[in-house]
């Protein structure tokens, strides 16, 4: 691999050196769409710095010109002043969280005692088994991430069809979308929830006092509900 475009003497500037890579491969904006998915245009305003562009971007067009993203952001040789930084750092250890109980499971906030933090990490242990144990739809503000740490997660939403995840799954999500999660199995199911929404709005929805969210009777059952009502129905 060739080494990154020379940034000597300039500020860090992420889109003119993947367009020098671009140049390097001999690469057309509309063949690196393709790959991409991004439309020519776009791809042409972020390497000539015209539009601003999220991480995940940047990465998708460095795998398409099989570029370490690193490279992209390589340091120039003139050092550039850095900005302030908050610094913060904050352990959690185990057992240590803030726990929260409710109906459908408990939770154990992380990072508790910072106020101001961006994202809110749960680790929590599933225990609802039906819709009708979870009680409404979960919905708030932001964007929500789930890894399944152990067992298997059903997740229900008010918009797609259950989805079923296994230990080391993840789902992300818009977390303003009506959810549930039910455990599936005989084994515990325990989760690492990380959102973005107000820390005491969190709070309130781990402990069951969620706003009113869409009704759950029209969501299919989770299998163990379904074998559930099926024995029930051959008495």
């Amino acid at each position: 691999m060739p080494p990154p475009p020379s940034t000597a003497g300039s500020t860090i500037k992420p889109g003119a050196a993947l367009k020098a890579y671009r140049n390097e491969r001999g690469m057309t904006l509309a063949e690196l769409s393709q790959k991409t998915g991004l439309q020519p245009s776009t791809l042409s305003k972020i390497e000539n710095g015209k539009i601003g562009t999220s991480i995940d971007k940047l990465l998708r067009i460095s795998l398409a010109l099989d570029v370490n993203i690193a490279d992209v952001f390589a340091s120039p040789a003139t050092p550039v002043a850095a900005g302030p930084t908050s610094r913060i750092r904050c352990i959690t250890r185990a057992g240590e969280g803030k726990r929260v109980s409710s109906a459908s499971g408990e939770f154990s906030y992380q990072a508790y005692e910072l106020l101001n933090k961006g994202l809110t990490p749960i680790v929590a242990e599933i225990r609802a088994r039906s819709l009708d144990e979870f009680g409404p739809l979960h919905r708030h503000a932001g964007e929500e991430l789930v890894y399944v740490i152990e067992g298997e997660l059903a997740f229900y939403s008010d918009t797609y069809t259950p989805a079923h995840l296994k230990a080391g799954d993840t789902l992300y999500f818009d977390s303003g979308m009506g959810h549930a999660y039910i455990a599936v199995g005989e084994r515990p199911c325990r989760i690492l929830s990380v959102f973005l929404t107000p820390r005491d709005e969190a709070v309130s929805l781990a402990g069951g006092t969620a706003p009113p969210a869409a009704d759950t009777a029209s969501l299919p059952a989770p299998p163990a509900a379904r074998a559930k009502r099926a024995r029930a129905g051959t008495r």
